[in-house]
């Protein structure tokens, strides 16, 4: 009988991208519905599930038994209301622009209500479920700006790990998905199980370090879970990609009007969050088939990383607010899912 496997989700940041990891396993929960032992959710087929960001709201949602399809259709349902729709004439976006030169573009409210909301309604409707309370384990990502140094906040699956345990599960949502320029960094503070009173201040989007959060998984596994390289089994969810060229070689203005106004784009951010999760891949490459992929024939372990390359029409922005480009967007997870999910539903759920 072969050695059962330690199963890793991880689920790429993004903000409203992450309707396409939750799109897609919304479609695996479809095809998980009628199995006869009773597993019909994602948390009851993953051992850790890490997620950065947006990805860290759906990866706590799933660690609390929320089916995919409900995150999916809080973003859908929601996202005018979290992104606020702004129409500013040609005066208009000139001041829109000073004005965040000093401020953050959106508050986050409107989005910290609906994910506790949502949380506690999983739970027991009263209470707010703590990293404690997760059905399945979790390693979500964050930067302490009080420490000034990335942090993982981790569910209580090592003796060690007590730090972390009575966060309630939506201020952890709230500091992984704190993103700069986009929300301010996540204050607030929380009584722990024995009544005392904890700060949980200035807390930013793992995203700046760990967008892409598989390597997070894979060390957790190998040395929280004690667990050996080839004992595992990853599914690494993306949130769509474009590689970032630049070609003009003759461009002059390199400013912070380029970087992150100009069009619209927020560039800066996306190279940030793209190169980083390009690099995680690359390094998942070689533990998984060996430089150059000398060892694609025996890999050291399974792992399926599930993406979308995206062309100019596909690209929307963190803070995409049209229903219907952000449903354009999740359609393009049903089309992955047509392609390969036969082998993502075997390899991973059966």
């Amino acid at each position: 009988m072969s050695k059962e496997k330690f199963k890793i989700l991880s689920i790429d940041g993004g903000g409203i991208k992450g309707v396409f990891p939750a799109y897609y396993l919304a479609l695996v929960e479809q095809e998980l519905a009628n199995r006869e032992d009773g597993k019909i959710k994602i948390k009851d087929h993953f051992h850790l599930i890490t997620g950065t960001s947006t990805g860290g709201i759906i990866a706590l949602a799933l660690s609390l038994g929320i089916p995919a399809k409900e995150i999916y259709d809080l973003y859908i349902e929601n996202a005018g209301s979290i992104f606020i729709n702004k129409k500013y004439s040609k005066l208009g976006k000139i001041l829109s622009f000073f004005k965040q030169i000093i401020w953050s573009t959106h508050g986050r409210n409107t989005l910290e209500d609906l994910v506790r909301n949502k949380f506690k309604e999983s739970f027991n409707g009263e209470d707010d479920p703590r990293l404690n309370d997760c059905l399945t384990h979790v390693a979500i990502p964050i930067y302490d700006l009080i420490k000034g140094n990335p942090s993982v906040l981790k569910s209580p699956y090592h003796p060690n790990f007590k730090r972390d345990l009575h966060i309630p599960a939506f201020k952890a949502a709230m500091a992984t998905s704190a993103a700069p320029t986009y929300f301010d960094p996540y204050s607030t503070e929380y009584i722990d199980m024995e009544g005392m009173k904890r700060p949980f201040s200035n807390k930013v989007d793992g995203g700046i370090m760990a967008n892409n959060p598989t390597l997070v998984g894979i060390i957790e596994a190998l040395k929280a879970f004690n667990k050996n390289l080839d004992d595992l089994e990853v599914l690494s969810l993306g949130t769509g990609y474009k590689k970032y060229t630049e070609g003009d070689s003759n461009r002059k203005k390199w400013g912070l009007f380029y970087w992150m106004v100009k069009n619209g784009r927020k560039r800066l951010i996306d190279l940030f969050m793209q190169s980083q999760a390009q690099l995680v891949e690359n390094y998942i490459s070689l533990l998984y088939q060996g430089i150059d992929k000398t060892e694609r024939d025996n890999p050291n372990f399974i792992y399926d990383r599930v993406n979308v390359n995206l062309c100019e029409d596909d690209l929307i922005e963190m803070d995409e607010k049209d229903p219907k480009r952000i449903k354009s967007f999740a359609e393009l997870a049903m089309a992955e899912f047509h392609e390969n999910g036969s082998h993502i539903l075997k390899s991973h759920f059966y």
